[in-house]
């Protein structure tokens, strides 16, 4: 039985549609004719009515029409449905036929015209010998018919026409050769298919009317197992159920009714699923549940094609996987049913032929077509049918069936995102293409899927696999697959009995000692007989006997861990490694090799182990015991090396641990565990005995406990601890612009010299930019650092240092700006070592790093004041006034002002020679020096400026027991000042003190400053201390640049600090200058003295 009887028939599958058959028409010669077909049929719009054309001649031969039953009383059917009654309603038989004439209404030849065109309408209907088919007219015509009613000829000519072909009017269409072909055919299509009668169901469909047509085809599938089964009709049935569901669901989908479709192929299925009919034949029954499943699959997979939206849990992938369940049933089935004797054979004559070659309904046997009696007509032939299907059943190729569904099963899941799922179903199709004897497709696939098992530690699905992929592998010759694969199923991850893990390792060890392994159990005996012939040549190779397997992609017999003992280790101690093995295998097994690859091959040499008796056996014992690995004890192996003093600040990490199995004079397979550890279950059993609470078994002192083992890969070389103390000695915190002293002393511990001491000191890298611009270091005290002193002074010589000396080094760091800095001290140096009885040099280093804070060591304040002392916003033009300066230490330690100077600028000129009044001074913390100078400006242009003063200079430094300090000269810009021009000019000339009724002179000059003449009049105000002679009250003229002086006795009359008369001034010419600016240049009050005793004239007297 081929695989294309359960195949749907495909005018089931197409969408129907009407057949209509256009006569009359030349297409090949006559370019009208072939603008009208193309119209018709070329580019058509999903908008137009889908129609099947097709050009036929007019006297075509159509199927013939039986005669019909007047009684269908004691009628027998033969059958359900004809396999050719959808073909023929589809292709052969039209719904229309539509034949074209080309003649105009104003034709002069009409009459003979009308004659052959009736003649061709007659030659149609006797051609149709007796069908329902209608028969419809189209007059080509040239010219552009004129609107309904207006042409009385064309009606006339119309009505002749219908009457002489017997058609109705509304089967004669008129057809213009216009620009506006298309429009007019598309307006043909619609009344084409109103004239259509189709019976039920399929009919229905051929309207497009689908809701009539499923109504239909459900009533149909009622009907249909309504009727009474048994095992001769039982396939008939089945096959109508089938097609008829097929029918419902596609309609369902059509609807976007997923729902209704999928409950309709659910009901089909409990209807179906236990009607197997002959036992004989079963397979029959699962190869058809096969298919129905299959074609519901394609029909869900279409339908979201167009558009339906499918979900994980509902999606074809589950109907593909479902039919490649029945498809592999139907395999096992074909096993049990179709084994016959080797002397049966086909039988013959042959009982699945039929006179015309195909069957005349769908469902039914070819030796009883149209039986419908529950007994078989002939038991002999029954027999001998059965056989047949049988027979032919054998040659099926079920996997390759089974792949292809199972193939489509994968592809939804993998659209839908069910990865186990899809790996689950790989696995089958891995184990078809094995039964197919594809062993490379079912290695491929079976290897792609395991690594999803182990990583998700499916041990028992892992094993199966493992198994299935050890037999391709032995099939197809492939060694290191074999390899591979028999190291997982002999190791921890495989659930096999001891004995099969015996018999795996024993093999495993043949081929290792390149031998031809025994055949895995359950092979096909002709593939073996061709493996051991590719094995054969495998042995006599040569140059394929060497092995790698990258152990983090399996989970094999062996399990490596290897560590440094520490992350780090000094240049002067040797690094130490431990590497730990373990053997999970039922029997011991010898490795040749072990070796550890590092990040610096240089050291590679040191890490290896090798079996000196590289030329004996594998199975012999090995002169080293502990190259022998027994199952379940862990074996540690050390290594140690001296690094390279060029190492030093460098990382070496493990790159892989290498175990060499077999021999280098036979075969022999490298594991190769990258990193130096773990396989694809290392990590989660690591994880699992870390959050174990179970009470681990106590191990002796010589074993390991593999659990406990902890993972180092790399470790850092590390210089050699230092033995000599770095020491800083200074006075915190440093002051801004000093040469800040730090003494460091360097003392040694070493047992040997120290050669090469070099001293790196200054501002540590890594800190704020502008710290490093404001840092200098130096080592010369007594110069001044700028811009051009680095931050940091690398690599300062210092000599050699024997056991027990020291090196004292001052060094001067100048901050410019406050706030706190890190500071860098690096001491290097070189000894010899004996390391492991190799000589060599340690380069050695101490760091020190302290934080220094820098702050201000004062805050100077100035002012501008009167002679009075009063504070001046302003100065005038050659009129005295004091420069007042306050040092207010903010330092920590004392600070000794050596000296300060004014450096006065061209627009301030000093009355007296400036000297220092704080010179030597010194000031604690929050003490205050003061000093003034007396200064004038010269005059200035336009009457008022404002100038630089100047800059004041303080030399300093720290008064300090600790080390000689230098002087710190700095220099401080001096404020602007307003200076004004004004024009009189008033001072007083009188003692420094008076006493009481003695007279007291005072004399007052005014100076009038302009060009103009000046007319001042002043008037004295009395004052309760004192009585005074001279004028109250008096006007006067100063001439320019002129100076007059006025003379007042003064008698006191109280004692005390008095107020002395007041003069207020009026100039006449400038009125904006106020009394009150002129009375700023005399002064207010004096002291009175009381009188003293007679001859005693002291002031002590008073």
């Amino acid at each position: 039985m081929s695989p294309a009887q359960w195949d749907l028939p495909p005018e089931l599958c197409c969408r129907p549609v009407a057949f209509v058959a256009l006569t009359g028409l030349d297409v090949v010669y006559n370019a009208i004719h072939r603008a009208i077909w193309d119209a018709f049929c070329a580019n058509r719009r999903a908008d137009r009515v889908p129609i099947s054309f097709k050009v036929l001649p007019g006297d075509n031969e159509y199927p013939k029409c039986r005669t019909k039953r007047t009684s269908y009383e004691w009628y027998i059917p033969k059958g359900i449905l004809k396999t050719g009654w959808m073909n023929k309603h589809l292709n052969l038989v039209p719904a229309l036929v539509v034949l074209f004439y080309e003649l105009d209404w104003d034709d002069p030849q009409w009459k003979e015209k009308q004659s052959e065109c009736a003649t061709k309408v007659e030659i149609v209907r006797t051609s149709l010998q007796g069908r329902n088919t209608k028969v419809a007219v189209v007059l080509i015509q040239k010219k552009t018919p004129l609107p309904p009613g207006e042409d009385l000829v064309a009606s006339e000519r119309a009505s002749a026409l219908c009457g002489a072909c017997d058609l109705s009017g509304k089967s004669l269409f008129v057809l213009p050769h216009t620009d506006h072909l298309v429009g007019y055919i598309i307006r043909s299509d619609f009344l084409f298919l109103n004239k259509h009668q189709f019976k039920m169901g399929f009919f229905s469909e051929l309207k497009q009317d689908t809701q009539n047509a499923l109504k239909y085809y459900r009533t149909a599938y009622s009907l249909v197992h309504e009727l009474r089964a048994h095992e001769t009709n039982m396939l008939e049935i089945k096959t109508m159920a089938g097609f008829i569901n097929y029918k419902i669901c596609r309609l369902c989908f059509q609807h976007n009714t997923p729902l209704d479709a999928i409950a309709q192929f659910r009901k089909h299925i409990d209807l179906c699923k236990k009607k197997i009919g002959s036992a004989e034949l079963a397979f029959e029954h699962t190869a058809w549940m096969s298919k129905q499943f299959q074609s519901f699959g394609d029909l869900f997979d279409e339908a979201i094609k167009l558009g339906l939206t499918a979900i994980q849990t509902q999606n074809p992938g589950f109907y593909y996987q479902q039919a490649a369940y029945y498809a592999q049933e139907r395999k096992q089935q074909v096993g049990q049913l179709c084994s016959h004797e080797p002397g049966v054979g086909y039988p013959a004559p042959d009982p699945l032929e039929t006179t015309s070659g195909a069957l005349d309904f769908y469902g039914q046997r070819p030796w009883r077509q149209g039986h419908q009696s529950i007994d078989p007509p002939d038991s002999e032939k029954e027999k001998q049918g059965i056989l047949a299907l049988q027979v032919k059943e054998r040659d099926i190729p079920h996997s390759e069936l089974i792949i292809a569904l199972l193939s489509n099963a994968v592809a939804q899941f993998k659209k839908y995102k069910c990865p186990r799922m899809k790996s689950h179903l790989m696995v089958q199709m891995g184990e078809e293409y094995y039964h197919a004897k594809d062993y490379t497709k079912a290695l491929k696939l079976l290897d792609y899927v395991m690594c999803d098992y182990r990583t998700e530690r499916w041990w028992s699905l892992l094993t199966s696999i493992l198994c299935t992929a050890l037999k391709c592998s032995y099939l197809m010759g492939q060694v290191k697959d074999y390899i591979t694969y028999s190291m997982e199923l002999v190791g921890r991850a495989s659930i096999l009995p001891e004995e099969q893990k015996s018999r795996i390792e024993k093999n495993l060890i043949k081929v290792l000692m390149n031998e031809v392994p025994e055949p895995e159990p359950d092979c096909d005996p002709l593939s073996v007989k061709t493996a051991q012939s590719l094995w054969s040549d495998r042995i006599s190779l040569a140059g394929s006997n060497e092995f790698t397997i990258e152990v983090q992609d399996y989970v094999p017999f062996v399990q490596c861990k290897a560590k440094f003992l520490s992350p780090s280790f000094h240049i002067d101690e040797p690094v130490q490694l431990h590497v730990y093995v373990r053997a999970d295998c039922p029997h011991p097994v010898r490795f040749s090799k072990l070796c550890v690859s590092l990040s610096n091959q240089e050291y590679n040499q040191y890490c290896l182990l090798e079996d000196a008796s590289k030329g004996k056996d594998i199975l012999e014992p090995s002169t080293q015991e502990n190259m022998c690995l027994v199952p379940g004890k862990t074996r540690k192996y050390c290594f140690k090396f001296v690094a390279k003093t060029e190492d030093v600040g460098k990382k070496i990490e493990i790159t892989s641990v290498g175990l060499m199995l077999g021999r280098e004079t036979a075969r022999y397979v490298y594991l190769n565990w990258r990193g130096g550890w773990g396989d694809a279950a290392s990590s989660h059993e690591t994880l699992q005995a870390c959050r174990s609470f179970k009470k681990r078994t106590r191990f002796p002192e010589q074993q390991v406990d593999w659990d406990t083992v902890t993972i180092q890969s790399s470790t850092m070389i590390i210089s050699r601890v230092p033995k000599i103390s770095v020491q800083l000695t200074h006075e915190p915190p440093a002051l801004t612009n000093e040469m800040y002293c730090m003494i460091v002393t360097i003392q040694s511990g070493e047992d040997t010299v120290a050669k090469d001491i070099k001293l790196t000191a200054g501002l540590k890298p890594g800190q704020d930019a502008n710290l490093t611009q404001s840092t200098q270091i130096t080592l010369n005290g007594t110069e001044v650092c700028d811009d051009s002193h680095p931050a940091l002074l690398p690599d300062i010589p210092l000599g050699d240092l024997h056991p027990g000396q020291k090196i004292v080094k001052p060094l001067y760091i100048h901050c410019v700006s406050t706030g706190s800095r890190i500071l860098l001290f690096h001491v290097a140096y070189s000894v010899s070592a004996t390391v492991e009885g190799k000589d060599i040099t340690c380069k050695c280093h101490k760091d020190e790093t302290v934080t220094l804070e820098t702050v201000v060591p004062y805050e100077v304040a100035m002012k501008f004041v009167s002679s009075k002392f009063e504070h001046l916003e302003r100065v005038y033009v050659d009129i005295p006034f004091l420069l007042m300066m306050d040092i207010l230490s903010a330092s920590p330690w004392p600070i000794e002002l050596v000296n300060s100077e004014v450096q006065l600028a061209s627009s301030m000129n000093a009355i007296d020679q400036p000297q220092s009044q704080v010179e030597g001074v010194t000031l604690q913390t929050s003490e205050c020096a003061s000093e003034c100078f007396l200064l004038k400006c010269p005059p200035v242009q336009n009457g008022t400026s404002t100038v630089a003063s100047g800059h004041y200079i303080i030399s300093w430094k720290r008064k300090s027991t600790f080390a000689e300090t230098s002087v710190v000269r700095t220099i401080v810009t001096l404020p602007h000042v307003m200076v004004e021009n004004i024009p009189l000019y008033v001072h007083a000339e009188l003692p420094s003190f008076g006493r009481v009724r003695e007279s007291l002179p005072v004399r007052y000059h005014l100076e009038n400053r302009t060009g103009l003449v000046q007319d001042v009049e002043i008037t004295v105000e009395p004052s309760d201390a004192f009585m005074f002679s001279g004028l109250k009250q008096v006007r006067m003229r100063i001439l320019p640049g002129a100076e007059q002086e006025m003379l007042y006795n003064f008698y006191p009359l109280m004692a005390g600090y008095q107020v002395l008369p007041q003069l207020n001034i009026n100039l006449l010419r400038f009125p904006n200058i106020s009394n009150q600016l002129l009375r700023r240049f005399l002064p207010s009050r004096i002291f009175v003295k009381p009188q003293g005793r007679n001859g005693d004239t002291s002031i002590e007297a008073a």
